[in-house]
């Protein structure tokens, strides 16, 4: 007899991710130099190759909800099957009081499950963009230097498709563009660090999966405190829309995703291609051939010009890009336009000049 289900769909959905990383750790070994076998001379032995290098390693960053412990469980079933290390990295935002405690629980869960290495990293969450972002913005910080302490070939997130609706409607809410409605990536992070093995699966997969192996979970508090916007959706907003629109908003919003991401991806590109053609000898934007591209390409390459000059991407809104835009398609002689980071836009001869002020 078969594993569960649910147990069975967070294994093959691991499996898949597995292999992909299999497949680009071949890739990359294969590319990696190696030396000249040149004749000893007689007598003499050739200097033999290097042995192949260690199996990729994996972690899953878990926290010790259902998402993630389940997401840790298949894991480590996986990588027992395969040619890949597992460790697993759990983040201490040091929110809640017990927070230290229960980081080591998780750590010894994730142990027992035979993961290695396993550890707790404590982090100091700031204040910048308000509470949810600022611990988002510690925990990721935190994971990038994990990754690289260990020398991990990918890091694995507990993202499920519930998941990504809420994103897809805060980004609705925020009107920030088709990017923001595309959601969260299966690959992202630098070369696809992260991985999202779950966004095809459903919250109660995931919990299922872990009840019926007897896993351990920890509900936080923060998931059910309406004083997070992203609590609110969840438990508010999304239950509205169901009983309004009917069953299937989750995977409507999640199919939206990927559709916009499509969407997006061809925009960056084309965006990218006509950033060189629209710069003049001295790599100022032309106004001229600005205005000549359709407005969805033109902002993403005003946007692109803007970060390189220094305004930070994630303060960067849609109302920024759309003064800046302005300078372009309503010129009647503005001042300049102040962005974050100091970065200034300006027209001057036909030209847009985007510089740190």
């Amino acid at each position: 007899m078969g594993p569960h289900p649910a147990v069975a769909a967070i294994r093959l959905a691991v499996r898949r991710v597995l292999h992909d990383v299999l497949n680009e750790f071949a890739e990359r070994t294969e590319r990696a130099p190696r030396p000249e076998l040149a004749d000893a001379g007689p007598g003499r032995r050739r200097p033999t190759l290097p042995e192949r290098p260690d199996a990729p390693l994996v972690l899953v960053a878990c926290s010790g909800g259902a998402d993630s412990m389940a997401l840790a469980s298949a894991l480590a079933f996986e990588a027992r099957k395969l040619a890949v290390r597992a460790g697993g990295i759990t983040v201490d935002h040091n929110l809640q009081d017990g927070s230290d405690v229960r980081a080591a629980e998780v750590v010894a869960r994730l142990a027992a499950m035979g993961l290695d290495p396993v550890e707790a990293v404590s982090v100091h969450v700031g204040r910048d963009g308000g509470p949810e972002a600022a611990a988002r913005d510690a925990r990721y910080a935190a994971l990038d230097a994990a990754a690289e302490r260990h020398g991990a070939a990918a890091v694995l997130l507990g993202h499920t498709r519930d998941d990504q609706a809420e994103t897809v409607l805060l980004g609705l809410a925020r009107g920030s563009g088709i990017r923001s409605l595309s959601g969260m990536a299966a690959a992202s992070g630098p070369a696809g660090r992260y991985r999202r093995p779950f966004l095809q699966l459903d919250r109660q997969t995931a919990r299922k999966a872990c009840l019926v192996q007897s896993l351990p979970v920890w509900d936080d508090p923060h998931n059910v405190d309406p004083a997070y916007t992203r609590s609110r959706l969840r438990h508010e907003g999304l239950p509205a829309l169901e009983k309004a629109l009917g069953k299937g908003v989750v995977e409507a919003l999640a199919r939206t995703a990927q559709l916009s991401r499509d969407d997006a991806d061809a925009l960056d590109t084309w965006a990218a291609e006509a950033d060189t053609a629209v710069r003049d000898d001295a790599g100022q934007l032309d106004c001229a051939k600005m205005y000549a591209l359709p407005p969805a390409v033109r902002r993403r390459v005003l946007r692109r010009a803007a970060v390189e000059a220094g305004a930070p991407a994630g303060s960067l809104f849609a109302r920024h890009i759309e003064e800046v835009d302005r300078l372009i398609t309503g010129w009647r002689g503005q001042q300049a336009i102040n962005l974050p980071g100091r970065v200034e836009a300006r027209r001057q001869g036909g030209r847009l000049v985007i510089r740190q002020s």
